[in-house]
Formats: C-alpha cells, sequence, structure tokens
C-alpha cells in the first residue's frame, strides 16, 4: 500500500517511516467511515492508550528517581489525559489527515477533541505494532517534549483541584453552568459558570464544554487562593 502525499507528509511531522504504510491509514480512519472493507482505528486507539501509558510512567521515574508514588501519579494522569494528547495533535495537524464520514466532517470532527486524542493514541499503536516499543518511545518521547520535565508537581485537573478544595474546607461540590453558546453548531463556543457554596464564582469560554469547565475552575482555584 501506498501513503498519499498528505500521510507521508504526516508521518514525516510523526517523525516515523512505516514499514506497513496499512497501519498509518487505520489509525486515521474515524468509525463513521468504517466498513466492510476498512478497519477504523479503535482498537489501534486501545492498544495506544497503553502504550502512552507505558512510555510516560518510565518517562516520569526517569525524570525524578526520587519522586514517590503519589508526587508521580497527577504528573501521569497530566499527560496522558484527553486534553494533552488533543493538544499534541493539534501540533503535529492530526486533524487534516483524520478520515471522516460526512456527519463527522460536518459537525466539525477534525477540531473534536475526542476524535483528536483518539487518533493520537491510534498513531502511537501504529508505530508500536510498525516497529516495536523503542520506536513508539522515541517517538512518545519526542512529541511530548518538555511538558515530560515541565508539567507541575500538583498536576491534578483544575474540576478535580477545585472540588477537593471545597471539601477540604466542608463546602458541597463547586456547581457548574452553562450560561450561554454560540457559533454554528459545527464549530460552537460554550460558556460555563462555576460556583462555590460561599458565592465565589468565575466562568470561561471554549470550543467544548470539558474545556470551559476546567479553564473556569482554574480561573476560581486561583482566585481563591490568593
Amino acid at each position: 500500500m501506498k501513503l498519499s502525499a498528505e500521510l507521508r507528509a504526516f508521518a514525516g511531522r510523526l517523525g516515523h517511516e512505516f514499514s506497513r504504510p496499512e497501519l498509518l491509514s487505520r489509525a486515521v480512519t474515524h468509525g463513521s467511515i468504517s466498513g466492510p472493507m476498512r478497519d477504523d482505528n479503535q482498537r489501534l486507539e486501545f492498544l495506544g492508550d497503553r502504550v502512552l501509558g507505558l512510555v510516560m510512567a518510565e518517562a516520569l521515574l526517569d525524570a525524578d528517581r526520587g519522586a514517590t508514588e503519589g508526587q508521580i501519579a497527577p504528573r501521569f494522569n497530566a499527560l496522558v489525559r484527553r486534553e494533552t494528547c488533543a493538544e499534541v495533535a493539534r501540533e503535529i495537524e492530526i486533524g487534516a489527515v483524520l478520515r471522516l464520514g460526512r456527519s463527522e466532517m460536518k459537525s466539525g470532527g477534525r477540531r473534536k477533541e475526542a476524535l483528536l486524542a483518539d487518533a493520537m493514541e491510534a498513531v502511537i499503536a501504529a508505530v508500536y505494532l510498525d516497529a516495536g516499543f523503542e520506536a513508539a518511545r522515541g517517538v512518545v518521547r519526542g512529541l511530548w517534549g518538555e511538558r515530560i520535565n515541565q508539567v507541575e508537581t500538583d498536576a491534578r485537573d483544575p474540576k478535580t483541584a477545585l472540588q477537593e478544595w471545597a471539601q477540604a474546607r466542608g463546602e458541597p461540590p463547586p456547581v457548574y453552568a452553562e450560561t450561554s453558546r454560540e457559533g454554528p453548531d459545527h464549530a460552537p463556543v460554550f460558556t460555563i459558570e462555576v460556583t462555590l457554596a460561599s458565592g465565589a464564582s468565575h466562568n470561561a469560554t471554549a470550543g467544548s464544554k470539558r474545556q470551559a469547565e476546567q479553564a473556569a475552575a482554574a480561573a476560581l482555584l486561583k482566585q481563591v487562593s490568593e
């Protein structure tokens, strides 16, 4: 199988030359376009998640040999969570080569965080199956780069951190509310407000509810911690 010019260019951004190009083709094929003659990337995504986890666990242990499991766990979660995978996927422009069905294309699938994150993990699996763990480790460490060394010691996601902040003070969990939604259906923009029992609140705007909630939580946590 020969890769298209777009996929060859993507493989270059990835930093891996595939001896089995069909693996890369499958890794960028979403379920919305799969059929009897075409496999999608779901099984690869499942495997890639595990490969990524092993690479990150190993990298974190190498980076801080004195860290405890309790210190490493939140860093690990920050490096393998959906938002980070999607961020890396955007940097190497996975969205441009995703193969999507008509409905996903119309709904802005090339920009959806979940699709990008899943494709990133599927691509990692494709490298692993094509050339083994050493090759996958090299690609992942290259793409994640300084994120591994710069990840914060307390790398809990902001929603979790804010909830724990409230619980430590005997307060009920923060309440999140969608205050507005703008833009077309294929590229909506959400504004979310988070409020504590004390009345302190903050809002944030993003392209997904999850991102807006995380941003609002981070801003409110900073506000009440100052």
